[in-house]
């Protein structure tokens, strides 16, 4: 990390090591993002996240908080019943987890955050799922901050050079330019 726009320049210049496309659960279907997750050359990893159509707080004025984590199954299925604890590689207490990222803000039901970890790496995180809680995380309450419902899930792939990036591919009313 020689230079100072390094991480601008790898967000700009490169293809994510991983990524993870997020859907909301029934409850929440319009819920769609990524999350692209991008190895540093000494260590950790730059984690970089949009996020549409999220459920309104308290007031439509104020942004509204998401936890988000990394959980141990890559499994979003049964509206994402099946996605296990946060991830926990070293069994230390909540919130010192591996799995315990930065939680959204939204605003107007939208999120684009970029923020790195020191800690994760791509061997961690593949097949495992990335999950949106309808709470904040209260960084206090063990096992997972009282962090509520699971809103909206998606399964970290390895990218590969047929891996789309983009989060509404699978949305049939758009076309490709």
């Amino acid at each position: 990390m020689e230079h100072k726009n390094f991480f601008l320049s790898l967000l700009s210049e490169n293809r994510p090591d991983a990524v993870a496309v997020l859907k909301g659960n029934s409850t929440y279907p319009n819920i769609n993002g990524i999350a692209k997750f991008y190895s540093l050359p000494e260590s950790g990893m730059l984690i970089a996240v949009e996020i549409s159509d999220l459920p309104d707080g308290v007031s439509e004025d104020t942004p509204t908080f998401f936890a988000f984590h990394i959980h141990e199954s890559g499994d979003c299925s049964g509206n994402f019943e099946n996605t296990g604890m946060h991830y926990n590689p070293d069994n230390v207490p909540h919130p010192e987890h591996a799995g315990d990222l930065p939680p959204l803000i939204s605003n107007d039901g939208y999120v684009w955050m970029v923020f790195y970890d020191s800690f994760l790496t791509l061997p961690m995180i593949v097949n495992r799922s990335v999950v949106i809680h309808q709470n904040p995380d209260d960084f206090t309450t063990r096992p997972s901050g009282n962090a509520g419902e699971k809103i909206a899930c998606g399964i970290i792939t390895e990218s590969s050079e047929g891996t789309s990036t983009r989060p509404y591919d699978n949305d049939k009313n758009e076309t490709e330019d």
